[in-house]
């Protein structure tokens, strides 16, 4: 019986409250620090109590700024954002402070883009998104960006052995 007022009681509040959603905010990349990393000025007419959000891409791993391809992976997200107006739709904030989000420029969703043009991995969690797993196939197909060397190192195996780096 107590099992049963129990899923009751989930399937009420699952009715009642309303499923999450991202938050999209709508500003300008005042910077990028790595292929995955930005720093965002929110438009005045948002409420965020802060002058800038730092931004890591959300389902997307570039390489460190020290790694091979790195600086690469830099330069090809400054050409996409710096200066530009963007949407930000947030997912989560990480460990580090750090509010985790999918950037696009009009209708293009950068992070695919990164994935897709060889300066980027699908990050582990989000390799089963059909669209950046795809991407990330036809990258490596093609041999684009770091997808160009036989065995590319992974950042996240990159950063075990190079700790200045985490974040």
């Amino acid at each position: 019986m107590k099992q049963v007022f129990t899923l009751l009681c989930l399937l009420v509040l699952a009715w009642i409250v309303p499923p999450a959603r991202a938050e999209t905010i709508h500003g300008v990349v005042i910077a990028v620090i790595d292929g995955d990393t930005v720093l965002f000025k929110p438009d005045h007419s948002h409420p965020s109590s802060r002058a800038f959000l730092k931004i890591r891409l959300a389902d997307i791993d570039a390489p460190e700024n020290g790694q091979s391809h790195g600086a690469a992976a830099t330069r090809a997200l400054v050409a996409r954002v710096l200066h530009q107006q963007v949407a930000i739709a947030t997912v989560a904030t990480d460990i580090y402070g750090r509010t985790i989000a999918h950037i696009r420029v009009g209708g293009r969703e950068i992070g695919t883009e990164m994935v897709q043009d060889g300066f980027a991995w699908a990050a582990a969690r989000s390799r089963h998104v059909p669209e950046l797993a795809e991407a990330q196939r036809q990258a490596r197909l093609a041999g684009r960006g770091l997808w160009e060397d036989d065995a590319p190192l992974p950042p996240w195996v990159w950063r075990r052995t190079h700790p200045a780096y985490r974040y």
